[in-house]
């Protein structure tokens, strides 16, 4: 008898330090699983295809983003329109000019994390095209409408916005581009996001839209986890998807709830 106290005894010792462990034990956040993703200049959401099927193929519920580009309150008014639509938390993802609607719009309480893909994550005060008038690339075949709106000329966009894409698929991408209002490059964002969120970064090291050294800075100020890409266009969103997936699924897998 004496025995079996013994042994009851130590088998209530045991749960109660067994549920002591369990209540010290940090709580492991489950991955957020909305992905919403912005296209930026140039072009529209049809190129992040190859990232979507990635995306869903591993479970991720991913929303694009197809802003007006009409201006930049209408193109953030877009995103969060989208932002409001989902029923949890979500990673925002920015291409290019997309990295101010992004960073404008990433205040909103869904929003977890952003990444940058080659996106300019302007500070207050900034513009994109003051920024790159500090970083400097090649010249650029952008040409003008009358009503103010602006596109990059189809027979030069190969070479300059996705020279690591086969032609056709740049030729494509060329005829499919959305012009932009010429405004958008003089936008300023009020409360940059990545101040207060983290975020994630790709470089696109061959880059010949945004430099890559101001994608550098951007992604060193922000103190954002960073990733280079070798021979890298500025489509390397299309040029790179798996990598470009990856470093999504990184920031879902890091920002849980």
């Amino acid at each position: 008898m004496r025995f079996l106290t013994l042994r009851s005894a130590a088998a209530q010792a045991a749960a109660a330090l067994c549920l002591l462990v369990t209540a010290a034990a940090p709580a492991f956040a489950a991955p957020v699983k909305n992905i919403v993703v912005v296209h930026g200049a140039f072009a529209d959401a049809a190129g992040w295809r190859p990232v979507y099927n990635i995306l869903t193929k591993d479970g991720y519920h991913v929303t694009l983003v197809q802003q007006p580009l009409t201006s930049f309150n209408d193109d953030v008014t877009a995103t969060k329109r989208v932002l409001d639509s989902l029923d949890g938390p979500c990673v925002l993802v920015g291409h290019s000019y997309a990295g101010a609607i992004i960073s404008e719009a990433g205040n909103d309480d869904h929003v977890k994390s952003l990444v940058y893909i080659a996106a300019h994550a302007i500070d207050a005060g900034e513009t994109i095209g003051d920024n790159g008038k500090k970083y400097p690339v090649g010249p650029l075949s952008i040409v003008g409408t009358p009503d103010h709106f602006v596109y990059l000329k189809p027979t030069d966009y190969p070479s300059q916005f996705a020279p690591d894409l086969p032609r056709a698929q740049a030729d494509f991408e060329a005829h499919a581009q959305i012009p932009l209002a010429a405004s958008e490059f003089s936008a300023q964002v009020s409360d940059p996001a990545w101040k207060t969120k983290p975020s994630w970064y790709m470089v696109a090291k061959a880059d010949k839209i945004i430099s890559p050294d101001l994608e550098r800075m951007y992604a060193e100020r922000a103190h954002a986890t960073t990733v280079e890409i070798n021979g890298a266009s500025h489509a390397v969103f299309e040029s790179h998807p798996r990598e470009v997936a990856a470093l999504i699924e990184q920031a879902a897998q890091r920002s849980g709830q």
